[in-house]
């Protein structure tokens, strides 16, 4: 029964994850690295790739933000609607991307949205620029970091932040002194696994983006673009850009987390 479990699970993940990657890469060089190197020289490619690690980038530094100071408040106090909130962390996780765009275009639509018409007459726009798209990117990348930081905070308690306080250390010191160190790890994972997904986003940032080559056309929006176009080595090569950035970043972590003693 062991091994029969093995071969199933490793038969789904082959099916499900290996297989498919693998066939992107595969299509990525089957003309070696002519591919590769054409879209890498692509302006359209290029805009696209930039845009995307800012929004991806500077998605990821609010969840940190955000999801550190989130965790801390769910574990360390008690107050009326906690469950609710940590329920409602979670709803990124169950709606569709597309229906989440829809939303903050419902709320900041210049036209006829609730706050768009009175951002776009001080000035800013947030649908169908950077602005949205990174609102978009946030909230579907909500509970990664929170969900990684939650349960550590939980098993490593308080106790030593309650005798850091009572040795006079205020709020700061006690964060980054005593806290910080030891989610440190929890957090660097959320943070990888917020990046691997910002860099992946397609649904809720095709809405609110507009799509607009050259200017909100994220690296997923052109491998949609040059596939349907009939440029598909353009479209494999982005992918494969994509799925080694987020691979990478999981591989480098792993390989620089500190292996935990056996007691």
């Amino acid at each position: 029964m062991r091994w029969l479990l093995r071969i199933v699970v490793c038969a789904y993940v082959f099916l499900l994850v290996l297989w498919p990657v693998s066939l992107v890469v595969a299509h990525t060089f089957e003309n070696g690295l002519a591919s590769l190197q054409e879209t890498l020289a692509d302006p359209e490619v290029q805009n696209a790739l930039l845009l995307t690690a800012q929004v991806a980038g500077i998605a990821v530094v609010i969840n940190l933000v955000f999801g550190v100071t989130t965790s801390i408040l769910l574990v360390r106090y008690e107050f009326p609607g906690k469950r609710a909130l940590s329920a409602m962390i979670d709803v990124p996780l169950s709606v569709s991307p597309v229906v989440v765009g829809l939303a903050l275009v419902l709320v900041y639509n210049g036209q006829d949205g609730w706050l768009g018409r009175a951002a776009e007459s001080a000035g800013y726009y947030v649908i169908y620029d950077t602005p949205g798209m990174i609102m978009a990117t946030c909230f579907v990348a909500l509970p990664l970091v929170i969900r990684e930081v939650v349960p550590v905070l939980t098993e490593v308690g308080d106790d030593q932040e309650q005798a850091a306080r009572s040795l006079g250390a205020n709020g700061p010191q006690t964060f980054w002194r005593i806290t910080l160190p030891s989610i440190k790890w929890a957090v660097v994972y959320g943070v990888v696994l917020s990046l691997a997904r910002s860099l992946g986003e397609y649904g809720a940032v095709r809405v609110v983006s507009g799509n607009i080559t050259g200017e909100t056309q994220t690296a997923t929006l052109v491998v949609q673009e040059k596939y349907l176009d009939f440029a598909q080595d353009t479209a494999y090569a982005t992918s494969f850009l994509l799925a080694t950035a987020s691979v990478l970043c999981i591989v480098v972590v792993s390989l620089l987390r500190p292996k935990e003693s056996s007691t």
